[in-house]
């Protein structure tokens, strides 16, 4: 699938960009689940002139106006991401799709979920991790748990079984797609269907407790509750992002790299949809006028 203009992450931010990349007469895909977006659901009064609106009528109406200027939206993650020789970008979606853009804003917001079960937070940096591809290589040879119903689970699963003895994978509400499920299961990954109760140990992780009653023993355990994050893809294409994982841009939401782009809470504080959507004004026109060669 070829377009101009890539859009990751279907919030206000990347639903902005791509309404006024498409104004500009060039193609526009987005990636993405509107359901994952961290403006979802919760109500809203202090955004300009709606009063009191729920963030999920927001996103809705926003998609029904970038589809009417033409961009596509593919409800789905990204996996992988790279740079081309050409100029060009080139992803993967979680069905196996490959994208090439001439340019792309990522909109993905940023991870803020954590289980909140007993155990996280006093075993984090002692066998609890949030980023797989992180801490891959501590657990060489060792037990481990990946935690998550999304498409980054099921990539860190299949990952891990290359480095540790034994890999698991808990995904109580699946929401990754067939085609890597099926991976997983190929690799070896043993998949339960339980939502996690408790991370069990006194001074480092020795099991996973499910609501089910199943006991999981480990030494570490991964929890990746969203889709790919927005560091790993700038990291794909060979964007640095910044020590707390955001990513930097300057007045025209420009990274380092020609042609990437980057808007909404990716950029930092403050966590607004104001924001988001100013940002994705900036980022999509600007991402439409490179393509063009207007920039």
């Amino acid at each position: 699938m070829d377009t101009d203009v890539f859009v990751i992450g279907s919030g206000p931010a990347g639903i902005q960009a791509a309404i006024h990349a498409s104004r500009h007469k060039v193609s526009v895909t987005v990636a993405g689940k509107p359901s994952a977006s961290a403006a979802a659901g919760p109500e809203m009064d202090n955004y300009f002139g709606t009063g009191h609106v729920s963030g999920s009528q927001l996103i809705a109406e926003g998609i029904r106006q970038a589809e009417s200027t033409g961009a596509v939206f593919v409800g789905q993650n990204v996996i992988s991401s790279s740079r081309g020789g050409d100029g060009s970008f080139r992803f993967v979606l979680d069905d196996g799709t490959e994208v090439v853009s001439k340019a792309v804003v990522i909109a993905t917001g940023i991870s803020r979920e954590k289980l909140g079960i007993p155990g996280e937070k006093e075993l984090y940096g002692k066998g609890v991790s949030y980023c797989a591809v992180c801490d891959c290589n501590f657990f060489k040879g060792r037990r481990v748990v990946i935690v998550g119903n999304e498409s980054e689970a099921a990539i860190s699963a299949e990952m891990m079984t290359g480095y540790a003895s034994e890999t698991s994978w808990v995904a109580w509400d699946m929401k990754a797609s067939q085609v890597l499920l099926e991976k997983a299961e190929a690799a070896g990954v043993r998949i339960y269907g339980s939502k996690p109760l408790a991370i069990v140990g006194e001074t480092k992780v020795e099991a996973l407790e499910l609501e089910d009653g199943t006991r999981i023993p480990m030494d570490g355990v991964f929890i990746e509750l969203g889709a790919r994050s927005a560091a790993d893809i700038a990291l794909d294409l060979d964007v640095m992002p910044e020590l707390d994982d955001t990513i930097k841009v300057d007045t025209g939401c420009a990274t380092e790299v020609p042609g990437v782009y980057a808007c909404g809470d990716v950029t930092g504080k403050p966590w607004q949809v104001a924001k988001a959507v100013g940002q994705g004004c900036v980022a999509g026109t600007n991402a439409a006028t490179f393509v063009k060669g207007e920039r």
